[in-house]
């Protein structure tokens, strides 16, 4: 994991969520927080987890609280909601995008290199910094892959997924 490895997938990230709340705007409310028999139910609730998972590790990894309340404290489940309503969700995941942004662009190899101290479950665990930053990123993947699913059985298709034509998009519109 480098410092423009981890830009890169931030920016991804910002990409695959712009276009998955884009598709799941066109739902009703209704459809958004319908029980799909996915793994936390809804799209709605799906796009919370990822919104609540990313919180918890920026608060880990960063400790990065740029607001009381920012950091998902309090939390009890991995399927806590974080914003009842599509808007509010729409506003936090923004927010949280933009502290994605800050955060990646003041890592350095030697930030990378280091360890981060995380307390789980009670315990105090030290893990190499690139392992978090490369699970948060693949716990995103993971679950929009599953939001992606929902919206395409919801009939709306947010496109391609790929981080690859992301990438050579990017390359090419730079010329």
């Amino acid at each position: 994991m480098t410092p423009d490895t981890a830009r890169a997938l931030a920016r991804y990230n910002r990409w695959m969520n712009d276009k998955l709340y884009a598709s799941a705007l066109l739902l009703t409310d209704e459809e958004r927080k319908r029980d799909r028999g996915a793994f936390f139910g809804s799209i709605h609730n799906v796009l919370n987890h990822i919104l609540l998972a990313d919180r918890i590790w920026l608060g880990r990894i960063a400790g990065y609280v740029p607001e009381p309340g920012f950091v998902a404290e309090g939390i009890k489940s991995h399927s806590q909601l974080l914003a009842e309503s599509f808007d509010e969700l729409t506003q936090e995941r923004r927010k949280t995008d933009d502290a994605i942004d800050r955060w990646v662009e003041s890592l350095s190899a030697e930030s990378l290199a280091g360890t981060v101290r995380i307390l789980r479950k009670g315990e105090s665990h030290e893990y190499p910094l690139w392992w978090v930053v490369t699970h948060l990123f693949n716990h995103q993947t993971h679950h929009r892959g599953q939001a992606t699913t929902l919206l395409f059985q919801a009939g709306h298709d947010p496109g391609v997924t790929d981080l690859f034509v992301m990438l050579n998009d990017e390359r090419l519109r730079a010329g």
